[in-house]
């Protein structure tokens, strides 16, 4: 079960392949997801020195007045990959018009994971004929229920 989702990635990417990869985070910031607090909107991951790096996550201190005043709610988090994966994602970041966006991050375990995709950008129009076949499909949905 999912406890944050970037839904609007679904409409703006192709989702061409997905990662599971463990999340570097504070124990208020844990708290503050499990109470599903926090945005993935406009998230994306890097790797810089063999490390990957989630940024744009947001995610709001769990008692803003327990909470450390120079906490950045925005701040750059490790996620905790295998070397395998990291090689993988690295030959895919070089890659012209391909980017690493967090899907969604939920439970396993005790433990909190981010389910990462490899994306690539939509046009205006091709939005256009995804929102079209959702509405279709809705449709043909609701027409086998009423039978």
């Amino acid at each position: 079960m999912s406890l944050i989702e970037n839904k609007k990635a679904k409409l703006d990417y192709e989702i061409l392949e997905q990662f599971e990869a463990g999340i570097e985070l504070l124990g208020f910031e844990v708290k503050s997801l499990r109470e599903r607090l926090g945005a993935l909107a406009g998230a994306y991951a890097v790797i810089r020195g063999g490390e990957a790096f989630v940024t744009g996550m947001y995610i709001p201190p769990f008692q803003p007045n327990n909470t450390p005043k120079e906490y950045d709610p925005y701040r750059t988090r490790k996620l905790l990959l295998t070397k395998r994966d990291l090689l993988i994602l690295l030959g895919i970041e070089r890659q012209k018009g391909l980017t690493i966006v967090p899907i969604s991050i939920y439970n396993k375990g005790r433990k909190l994971k981010v389910s990462l995709a490899v994306v690539k950008g939509r046009k205006k129009h091709d939005k256009r004929e995804v929102l079209k076949k959702r509405q279709s499909e809705r449709d043909i949905r609701r027409e086998y229920s009423d039978r």
